[in-house]
Formats: C-alpha cells, sequence, structure tokens
C-alpha cells in the first residue's frame, strides 16, 4: 500500500472490531494501525502523522476515550476525532462534540456513516495540517524582524499614522516609513489588510491606542 494513503487509527480494546474496522479500511485503501489501549497508542511513534485520523472506542479499561481526546487537544493539529461506542451515554457524546469530535457513532453504525465520517475528518486535518504551516511560516517572519521593527507593526495592525506612530515610539515620522517598508517586504505583504490577517493567524497583538 501506498505510504501517501491516509492512516486510521483505530483504538478499541475490542478485538474483533479492530479486525473488521482494518478490513473495511483496507478496501478502501486506507492504512488501519489498530491498538488495543489509549495508552498503547500514546506510546506509539506514529501518533502524529500527518493524514490521518483516530477512530477512538468510548469506553475502555485504563484510560478511556475522552480523556485520550482532552491529552491529545493539547497537541498542535493532532489528528481529528471520530468516536464510536456501544454504551454511549447523551452527556458522553455531547462532551466528546464539545472537545472537538468530528462525529459520535453508536454501535453498530453502517459502513457508509464511517467512512462519510473519516473522509470529514481527514478533509478537517488535511486543513488543520495547512493552517499550521501558514502560521508557522508567519511566525518564522515575525522572528525575523527586529524589535523596532515589530514595535512598528504593531502600530500600523492597530490602524495608526505614521506621524502618530512616531509620536508614540519617540522617532521620526521618516524613521517609521523606512520600517514601516522593511516590515512589509520581511512579512512578504502587500498591504495593511494582509498584514493584519497574518499577524491575527500568528496571535501577533496589535498596540493600544
Amino acid at each position: 500500500m501506498s505510504p501517501e494513503n491516509p492512516t486510521v487509527f483505530i483504538v478499541d480494546d475490542d478485538v474483533s472490531v479492530l479486525r473488521s474496522l482494518s478490513r473495511l479500511m483496507r478496501q478502501v485503501d486506507y492504512e488501519p494501525r489498530t491498538f488495543a489501549s489509549a495508552e498503547e497508542f500514546l506510546s506509539s511513534p506514529d501518533a502524529g502523522l500527518a493524514n490521518s485520523c483516530l477512530v477512538l472506542d468510548l469506553r475502555m479499561p485504563g484510560l478511556g476515550g475522552l480523556e485520550l481526546q482532552r491529552k491529545l487537544a493539547s497537541v498542535p493539529a493532532s489528528c481529528p476525532v471520530i468516536f464510536i461506542s456501544g454504551d454511549g451515554d447523551i452527556p458522553s457524546s455531547v462532551q466528546a462534540m464539545k472537545q472537538g469530535a468530528v462525529t459520535f457513532l453508536s454501535k453498530p453504525f453502517e459502513n457508509e456513516d464511517l467512512l462519510k465520517a473519516i473522509d470529514e475528518a481527514l478533509e478537517v486535518h488535511r486543513r488543520s495540517m495547512i493552517a499550521r504551516k501558514g502560521k508557522d511560516a508567519i511566525l518564522e517572519r515575525i522572528r525575523d524582524l527586529t524589535e523596532r521593527e515589530r514595535d512598528v507593526m504593531s502600530h500600523v495592525i492597530s490602524g495608526e499614522l505614521n506621524k502618530q506612530i512616531a509620536f508614540h515610539l519617540g522617532i521620526s515620522e521618516n524613521t517609521v516609513k523606512i520600517h514601516r517598508g522593511r516590515v512589509m517586504a520581511k512579512m512578504n505583504v502587500v498591504s495593511v489588510a494582509e498584514l493584519v490577517r497574518h499577524c491575527e493567524q500568528a496571535g501577533f497583538q496589535a498596540a493600544s491606542i
């Protein structure tokens, strides 16, 4: 099977479920990786693979599905979760969705429903990875700015004019223009609106006016 095929992690303490879902994944050219416990999954070096999603049983001995989901929430761009359960209650399903699960399927479920959920989860993960790479690139550009350039940028994205920035920073308006031009070039943007969007994506704060 091609390494480019999406990976579907399956975590369930029921061996028969692992086997049947593995067969289903291979039938549609997905790469299944099965784990009999949440702890086994967390110890796997492949748990952070791109182009992947996680099919997760809600109730298991030891670490349960909701607890594993909470642990994964702290990992940047962690793979999306699809919950499956034979005895899921409404509060648990609501909690799972609040914590970002793609969907919650009750056993027994139709294969088509699971495959549809997996397709949705993989698309979510693809977009998340793209957004993460974009954010990382922006953060790298911000790190390349000098301290003064970052000061100027924080005022630019707050909507201040050059003369206002000069007053607040105690420098000449011409110096502001020079730093502003360098900021635009280093940040690889052509407009203030684009600069604002990039800073918002990276979590860079505007100056308080």
